[in-house]
This record gives C-alpha cells, sequence and structure tokens, in this order.
C-alpha cells in the first residue's frame, strides 16, 4: 500500500465512514456529494464535455484523440441517491483518457425523485437513445461503479436476453445483490474503510419502495446472462461488496482481480492515489482489448 492510500483510508475510517452513518435524508447525502466532487476528484488536462438535456440527460466525455469505432456506457455509482455528470467528471474523463475512447454518462432519476423501477427504465431510454445516434451495440461497452454497476448488470443482463451483445462490460465494486447474502457484508464489516454495513437495508426500503429485492432488476446476480461479452471486474480485499464482485465475476465468467487495502471504487481518486492510477490503466487496457478482438 502506497502511503496514500493509507492516508486516505485512515481519512475515511475517521470522518467519511462516520458522516454516512449520520446521514439520514438523500438530499442531504447529495449535497455532500456534490459539495467535495470538484475538491477530491482531479479532472483531467483537456477534457471535453458535452450535454444532451434528454430526457434522460445524456454526458459526452472524451480526452484527447479517440476512436471513432468504440464508446463506454458508463453507469455512475452513489447507492442510488447520489451522482450526477458534475460529479463523476473526473471518472469519466480519465476512463476516456486511459482506453482512447468517448464515454457517455447517462443521468437517471434518484431515489429522491422515483423509486425503482425508474432508473432502470431511465438507462434502457438511454441506450436506445445512444443507438439511434448510431452507435452499434456490439461497439459498446457497458461499465458502472457501486450501484451504477447494480444498474449496469441489469441493462446487460436485459439486453443480453434479447440477444444484444454489447463489446465488454466492466464493474467498479459492482453491488450486484440487493437480498444482501454476501459473506462478506458480515466478515468485511469492520474492514471496510468507508462503506457502513448498518445503513444499507435504510438504501435498500428506500430504493425498491416495497419491490422484491429477489427481483433480477434490482439484483442483477440473481439473473441469467447467456453468451456474456468480456467482462473485467475491480473490488477492493476489506469492500462488504466484496461477495457480490466474486459472485458476479463467477456468473460472467469475468477476469475479477482484488486489491489490498482499496477502499470502494478508489479508482475515483486517478491520478492523484497510485492504486487508483494502475486500476484504471488496466481498466483503459481491458476495454482496448475488448474492442480490438471484437472487430476481428
Amino acid at each position: 500500500m502506497s502511503w496514500r492510500l493509507r492516508a486516505l483510508t485512515m481519512s475515511m475510517r475517521l470522518f467519511a465512514k462516520p458522516r454516512l452513518r449520520r446521514t439520514r435524508e438523500p438530499q442531504n447525502a447529495f449535497r455532500d456529494f456534490e459539495r467535495a466532487a470538484p475538491l477530491l476528484f482531479s479532472r483531467p488536462r483537456g477534457l471535453r464535455h458535452a450535454v444532451e438535456q434528454g430526457p434522460p440527460r445524456l454526458n459526452w466525455y472524451s480526452v484527447g484523440p479517440v476512436r471513432d469505432d468504440a464508446l463506454v456506457f458508463f453507469v455512475h455509482g452513489g447507492a442510488f441517491v447520489c451522482g450526477n455528470g458534475h460529479s463523476y467528471a473526473a471518472l469519466a474523463g480519465r476512463l476516456s483518457q486511459r482506453s482512447g475512447m468517448r464515454v457517455c454518462l447517462p443521468e437517471y432519476r434518484l431515489l429522491q425523485e422515483a423509486p425503482f423501477p425508474a432508473a432502470t427504465e431511465d438507462l434502457r431510454t438511454a441506450w436506445e437513445a445512444v443507438c439511434a445516434r448510431g452507435h452499434d451495440p456490439s461497439r459498446i461497452a457497458i461499465a458502472g461503479d457501486s450501484a451504477g454497476g447494480n444498474l449496469a448488470l441489469t441493462l446487460l443482463w436485459q439486453l443480453l436476453a434479447e440477444g444484444i451483445r454489447p463489446a465488454a462490460f466492466l464493474g467498479f465494486s459492482p453491488w450486484a445483490d440487493l437480498t444482501l447474502s454476501g459473506e462478506s457484508l458480515s466478515t468485511n464489516r469492520r474492514a471496510d474503510p468507508i462503506l457502513p454495513r448498518e445503513r444499507m437495508e435504510e438504501v435498500i426500503a428506500r430504493y425498491l419502495n416495497g419491490a422484491d429485492p429477489s427481483d433480477p432488476r434490482c439484483s442483477p446476480l440473481l439473473a441469467a446472462f447467456p453468451d456474456p461479452p468480456p467482462a473485467l471486474i475491480q473490488v477492493g480485499a476489506e469492500e462488504i461488496l466484496l461477495s457480490d464482485a466474486e459472485r458476479m465475476a463467477e456468473k460472467l465468467g469475468a477476469e475479477l482481480t482484488v486489491w489490498p487495502g482499496c477502499p470502494h471504487v478508489w479508482q475515483i481518486f486517478d491520478p492523484r492515489l497510485p492504486e487508483a492510477r494502475a486500476a484504471m490503466k488496466q481498466a483503459g487496457r481491458f476495454l482496448q482489448t475488448s474492442f480490438d478482438a471484437a472487430m476481428r
């Protein structure tokens, strides 16, 4: 572990995790994340950001020269209560920089705006809008982090069930199982530097609003994924979502990389954190390799 990673995880344990335990209202969590994002996350130089108002709103990011034959459809996380094109511009920009591809980040209704299945419906509408602009589904990679990984996996499942096969799937610590059956929810409860296990039921109850958590549209771990595309999942070894990542990787036949000492979605700290830089470089290489293989 780098000294920067040690310092980051210590500050998360001392300040971020206790604050997440105390924050009860979704609008307060959204406000705190929006305020912190410009201070914590580094946007790459030369980031280009274009917006299509929608609905749903589509954010397009690119850094430097990007391929014309490849696109990353990235679904932001934030526990279904946070995140948008502003707070995720740094991560989307870095992913474009590392992969040499344009990144489309759709915005979806958060749980304080509309509960399940509104977000899944918005993302399918966004996907159709992107394809209607002439983008071949087989040349689009689907990606997402945390709760965004949940939504991205749900979209992938729906597409595969219809015989549509995207180019690849990339997941950063995806929250794939809202039934909360993963072993690491218990074994990593104290070790996880930022995610408070005791708040998960509350978030799920707010998001689902009475829906069944075993519905594959909200727990894609329980869905079938026929003929999945190449997939890479990255997760921290001490995360409470480790089991979700492990089981999802097995279901997809994905490459799984487990990073000791890394907190939830540490990739967003690229390039300030060496481990984040290394993970994003791996993600970029994976995307490039997947697209090159698909075109052969």
